[in-house]
């Protein structure tokens, strides 16, 4: 075999690797799902393989929606709603898990302060909204007015009725500005989320999930339900309609959910140009310096 031949049997071991290795990040958070099941096996219905399978394939099709949202400069904004311990953030994860960050964004706001209180309510979310060639993805989003604040007292019925009132001509106006607006409701069943928050408080890598906040919301689950009745039915406009991912089954809500966005946006494949990695400079005069031993990383593993 030749130098030649050498090297790129060598890149190809490295690059098979590196594949490899990437389906282990997502196994790796695969099987920490699994530890909140009784048994430590997984609760899903779909084959593990199926599920890495398809999961891949449709995060594939995810770099090519970015490429295309960035080619052309479109907004896409999607909103993640549901109860919590619904599986909003597994199924953000997965999403970005393969995209750039830079184009790609997280929104996940905390409780407004102060000043934010005094503002316009929709004020600190408008500044988050995507520019061209964004994603930005929102776990939670305005509708916590709707949901918690309406349910715990954080605002007043007044504030309440006028955000139901304003909230479908603000998304018009979103999209009547090129903003490609999706909302997703995560619905999970009562005993579902018992289950859930059951093996939460019995797992201590994931009690920091459960806050006094979300145990007052277990208690109140009928009121909760009642005013996610009510939101569906005065926000589901035809410019930004509500779509219900059924999600009692994490690992299918995933997938139906990726498969769905996909599928609102008319992206192409965009043709790239050959990329050729240029050789690199060497200089007969550099010598690089040695590092001092103190200031590497311990070698435990």
């Amino acid at each position: 075999m030749t130098k030649k031949h050498k090297a790129m049997a060598e890149w190809y071991r490295r690059a098979q690797e590196e594949i490899l290795d990437s389906m282990d990040e997502e196994l790796e958070m695969e099987l920490d799902d699994d530890r909140l099941s009784p048994d430590g096996e997984s609760t899903s219905d779909i084959p593990r393989n199926v599920y890495f399978k398809e999961l891949f394939r449709l995060q594939g099709e995810l770099v090519k929606l970015q490429d295309w949202v960035v080619k052309n400069k479109v907004k896409v904004a999607v909103l993640f709603e549901g109860r919590d311990s619904a599986g909003k953030g597994g199924a953000i994860k997965r999403i970005t898990q393969r995209l750039n960050p830079r184009v790609c964004k997280v929104v996940a706001l905390p409780a407004p302060n102060e000043r934010e209180k005094t503002e316009w309510y929709f004020q600190r979310y408008i500044s988050h909204l995507p520019a061209g060639g964004e994603i930005v993805l929102f776990d939670r989003s305005w509708y916590n007015r709707a949901g918690v604040e309406k349910v715990m007292g954080f605002c007043t019925n007044q504030e309440y009725k006028e955000f139901l009132r304003t909230v479908p001509d603000l998304e018009r106006m979103m999209t009547r500005s090129g903003i490609i607006l999706i909302k997703y409701w995560f619905s999970i069943s009562d005993d579902e989320q018992y289950n859930r928050f059951m093996m939460r408080i019995h797992d201590p890598l994931k009690q920091w999930k459960l806050s006094p906040m979300d145990l007052e919301a277990r208690r109140l689950w009928e009121a909760y339900t009642k005013a996610k009745e009510t939101m569906l039915k005065k926000t589901h406009i035809p410019e930004a309609p509500w779509w219900v991912v059924a999600a009692n089954d994490k690992k299918k809500a995933r997938l139906n959910c990726i498969a769905h966005l996909l599928n609102q946006i008319p992206y192409k494949e965009i043709a790239h140009p050959l990329i050729t990695l240029p050789a690199r400079v060497h200089n007969p005069d550099y010598l690089r310096g040695p590092v001092p031993p103190e200031m590497y990383v311990p070698e435990v593993y």
